[in-house]
């Protein structure tokens, strides 16, 4: 961590040019002998992906950014704030705390927050940041999480671990067993000095594999922020036996929409289906990564079009965690009979179709976009059906 970054002259001149062409600033020469160009630069397109990403550290004075690659796989103040709500107590210990997005918001649910990592310039980093953010409930460790743990030696409230998802060779892996720390090895562990864990881990992970892989889950968080599953949270709690629930969430700027369910129930849970009716719904993504698609239709009583569509529908509009849709027609998959229908401009969906959306816009000549939807999928008689529809907000 090179300090003089934060001198008055050179942050001023990180903000002024935060969305300067970079390239364009080292020809042109950066007017500092003191600190090597390119870690200005650096600074610069740090900062600037953590506009969005991260608003509070884009907007508070002498933050020190790290690489690119810690950026990317750190949390969204979203999703952290979503985690943080999750939790109380007096204390947690973050295993693997990373650019200390986690760290800061759980210090703001429980009383002290243990941030731990491995990495010395990183560790350094979080600390001073953890100064300017005037969070004064974080203690930062340089020490791997795992020792650092066995050398507290105190019960905490919670631990916290999201594994590394890069091995040896920096290539990304996402099973339990190829992550560092090793879920699976440590996992008495946590549950020795916690009473609840929370694991975070890749979206990509199977939910029936995993849970066969870890004990003690008591519910299961597929997050997903505007429509994109971002996390996957397992929540484990000492000497828990009972059913797993899962929590599908979709965070939006509008609203968070919501669908629990009992993983163990979905195997029993018996779908109903109908031909289209007076609405149609889509899924979200975190709903269609939990697989709960009996479940969705047994619970929120609405009938599926097909086995395999995973679109639903009703007669009545009913509270949806997705898109939800007014069907104003529906046709069969007939390129002169959709001709009729002088539709040039739409947006398209595909749910168990044979053609990609690519295929069906070149033959059937239409453009992307406007107020149309069509849905282009198999209805419960395996009839190839397109449902033209209107966006219901």
């Amino acid at each position: 961590m090179n300090r003089s970054l934060l001198n008055i002259e050179i942050q001023d001149f990180i903000n002024k040019h935060i969305n300067s062409d970079t390239s364009v600033l080292l020809l042109k020469g950066i007017p500092f002998k003191s600190v090597d160009s390119k870690l200005i630069i650096e600074q610069i397109e740090a900062k600037k992906r953590c506009k969005k990403k991260l608003p509070t550290w884009f907007t508070t004075k002498n933050i020190y950014f790290p690489n690119r690659l810690n950026i990317e796989q750190t949390s969204s103040e979203l999703t952290a704030e979503f985690k943080a709500n999750l939790i109380s107590g007096e204390a947690l210990i973050d295993l693997t705390g990373g650019f200390g997005v986690d760290a800061y918001y759980f210090s703001k649910r429980v009383n002290y927050v243990t941030h731990c990592e491995i990495n010395s310039e990183l560790s350094e980093l979080v600390k001073h940041n953890v100064e300017a953010l005037n969070s004064s409930n974080i203690i930062c460790l340089n020490e791997n999480g795992i020792d650092a743990l066995k050398r507290i030696n105190k019960p905490f409230d919670w631990i916290y671990v999201d594994p590394s998802r890069r091995d040896n060779s920096k290539q990304k892996v996402f099973l339990l067993s190829d992550c560092e720390p090793n879920i699976k090895t440590h996992h008495d562990l946590f549950l020795k000095y916690a009473e609840n864990v929370m694991i975070k881990t890749s979206p990509l992970l199977d939910l029936t594999a995993t849970l066969l892989d870890l004990s003690n889950v008591k519910i299961i968080y597929i997050v997903a922020v505007n429509n994109e599953v971002k996390e996957l949270l397992w929540i484990l709690e000492r000497n828990f036996e009972g059913d797993v629930e899962v929590q599908t969430v979709n965070l939006q700027k509008s609203n968070t929409q919501h669908f629990n369910y009992m993983f163990s129930d979905e195997s029993e849970a018996i779908a109903t289906y109908s031909e289209p009716l007076t609405y149609l719904y889509e899924p979200n993504a975190a709903v269609l990564k939990s697989g709960s698609f009996n479940s969705v239709s047994s619970l929120l009583k609405i009938e599926k079009l097909h086995k395999h569509s995973h679109l639903y529908t009703s007669e009545a509009l009913v509270d949806f965690p997705g898109r939800r849709f007014k069907i104003e027609k529906i046709l069969p998959f007939n390129k002169k009979v959709f001709s009729k229908e002088r539709i040039t401009k739409a947006n398209v969906t595909t749910r168990n179709f044979p053609m990609s959306v690519s295929d069906i816009r070149k033959k059937l000549k239409i453009k992307d976009g406007g107020n149309s939807y069509l849905f282009f999928t198999t209805d419960c008689n395996d009839s190839r059906i397109i449902i033209i529809c209107s966006k219901v907000e």
